[in-house]
């Protein structure tokens, strides 16, 4: 694995280098391509790279009323299929995904076979953790597009997910051969990251910051990018300082603050932490900003409240259920966190695992089975997450907890220490528990 993904960041330097700059979007790279698709493909580039949005609402109604007014115009459509998904970063309201997929499906009625709704159906089934309708729509999209890099970004991120880790890293290396820019370098960061070499992956991240200068939300997203990349290496400091350039660059960007919340209680700073976390889940409140909130509530000695932003993660889930998004891994690893009706989050996370055979697959069922107390089931799983050497500490948490209730003290104290190595705060809930076996 780990050739592989050297391969994928040399390719990445060199065609950096001979090109010098990002070449045209998924439209430009159409054949059938003209004029009108200048700003659809814009949308398409801020969607399929998982930047910000940056669509207000009353870009979203113009594009409605330009429909209405021409409701067989393809380009159109699939511009505001798009533009619902970049609404839905925007904003996490999930009902904005139906909406995408209503507009993606009349622009292929209008023009069949049209590569570029084919890709967008490919990045709603992304978002919405259906991976193997991702992977068909991506090998569609690379059928239609010809010499296009974009479909690889979507067939690359349905193989992770499905666990196909050399076939996906080779849809990456394939990717930043033909388009070098953010959507590729950020891929190979993650390649990177996955395979246990954080310092590779900033450095791919750092292309990946270069291609979107002049870009306000992609280089906001990048930014936040590095400042995790940062805080894995342990560099508290140059994290801070890259999330505050984010914030910065795009004044309120959540992501950002998310991101300053998690550094500054890396740093033990819990008061500015909570601060943080609060204002990222009144400018959006993601199912990741609530649960951090309601995990510095508990930290900072204000129980009561964390059990009400607990109430608000399930009315998300349910959401995000309604409007299509399968949220089982996400489920599983929660309600293992708190120990909710442990025999029933087993068979969460199995169903989990048997859609995202990935290693937080393995991870979320290995959690789950340890928090009911089946550690001996857990620990073949717990080791099978960490195949890839991914240097996660929250996986070398849960490999010392399934060790140590399989009876195994000395493994459990051993990977409690590399956890917490890589990160002392990493995680508000589990860091302490870590450190009180240790003492």
């Amino acid at each position: 694995m780990k050739r592989s993904t050297t391969v994928l960041v040399g390719g990445a330097v060199a065609v950096a280098l001979a090109l010098g700059a990002l070449v045209g979007g998924v439209f430009a790279e159409s054949p059938s391509a003209g004029p009108s698709t200048a700003a659809p493909r814009a949308l398409a580039d801020q969607a399929l790279a998982g930047a910000a949005g940056g669509i207000t609402q009353s870009g979203i109604a113009g594009l409605e009323a330009q429909v209405r007014s021409r409701p067989g115009d393809a380009d159109l459509l699939t511009q505001l299929g798009f533009a619902y998904q970049l609404r839905w970063r925007e904003t996490a309201d999930p009902s904005y995904l139906p909406r995408s997929e209503a507009a993606l499906r009349r622009a292929l009625e209008a023009r069949a076979s049209d590569a570029n709704a084919v890709l967008g159906l490919g990045s709603l089934a992304l978002i919405r953790h259906e991976f193997r309708k991702a992977l068909a729509y991506g090998r569609d999209a690379r059928l239609l597009l010809s010499g296009s890099g974009r479909p690889y970004g979507v067939i690359g991120d349905a193989l992770v997910e499905l666990g196909r880790y050399d076939a996906a890293f080779a849809a990456f290396q394939r990717m930043v051969t033909l388009r070098p820019g953010l959507s590729s370098y950020a891929r190979v960061s993650y390649a990177r990251e996955l395979t246990g070499d954080p310092a590779g992956a900033l450095a791919a991240m750092r292309l990946a910051l270069d291609t979107a200068t002049g870009q306000q939300e992609a280089t906001a997203f990048t930014l936040v990018e590095i400042a995790k990349l940062e805080l894995a290496l342990g560099r508290a400091e140059a994290a801070a300082r890259h999330a505050r350039d984010a914030l910065r660059t795009f004044p309120g960007y959540p992501a950002a603050r998310l991101e300053l919340a998690r550094i500054q209680a890396a740093e033990g700073r819990f008061g500015r932490a909570l601060a943080e976390a609060r204002r990222a889940v009144d400018a959006v409140p993601t199912q990741q900003a609530v649960a951090l909130y309601a995990e510095l509530l508990d930290r900072t000695g204000r129980p009561a409240e964390a059990r009400r932003q607990r109430t608000t993660i399930a009315v998300i889930d349910r959401l995000l259920q309604a409007n299509g998004v399968r949220v089982d891994l996400e489920a599983a690893v929660y309600r293992a966190d708190q120990a909710i009706r442990p025999h029933q989050t087993v068979e969460l996370a199995r169903k989990a695992r048997m859609a995202r055979p990935s290693i937080y697959g393995d991870d979320a069922l290995a959690w789950a089975l340890a928090r009911a107390g089946r550690c001996r089931e857990a620990l073949p799983l717990a080791r099978s997450a960490l195949r890839l050497d991914t240097k996660d500490p929250l996986l070398y948490f849960h490999r010392g907890y399934a060790e140590g209730c399989a009876g195994n003290r000395d493994a459990m104290r051993a990977w409690y220490e590399r956890a917490l190595a890589l990160n002392p705060e990493f995680s508000i809930r589990w860091a302490p528990v870590a450190r009180a076996a240790l003492r």
